[in-house]
């Protein structure tokens, strides 16, 4: 396990710890929550950027089994 500490504005640290989001918990599923939001939004830039001819069912199913991949290697190091 790593510690992280941060620094807040003293009004948000209140807010957040009143709303029970400064435990290990909330914060360990607020981060994990982002990075799979992180993961989408660079998922979805890939195919803004790719022409539509160009995304063939092939390739498309190539994204998402390298996405369920990346989630597999990132559940496997949650459990370790």
């Amino acid at each position: 396990m790593t510690t992280v500490q941060i620094t807040l504005p003293d009004q948000l640290a209140r807010e957040a710890q009143a709303a029970g989001l400064l435990t290990p918990d909330a914060v360990e599923a607020m981060f994990r929550e982002r990075l799979r939001r992180r993961a989408g939004e660079e998922l979805q830039a890939l195919w803004a950027r790719l022409p539509a001819e160009e995304l063939a069912p092939e390739i498309e199913q190539e994204i998402v089994a390298e996405v369920r991949a990346v989630r597999a290697q990132r559940h496997k190091q949650a459990a370790s």
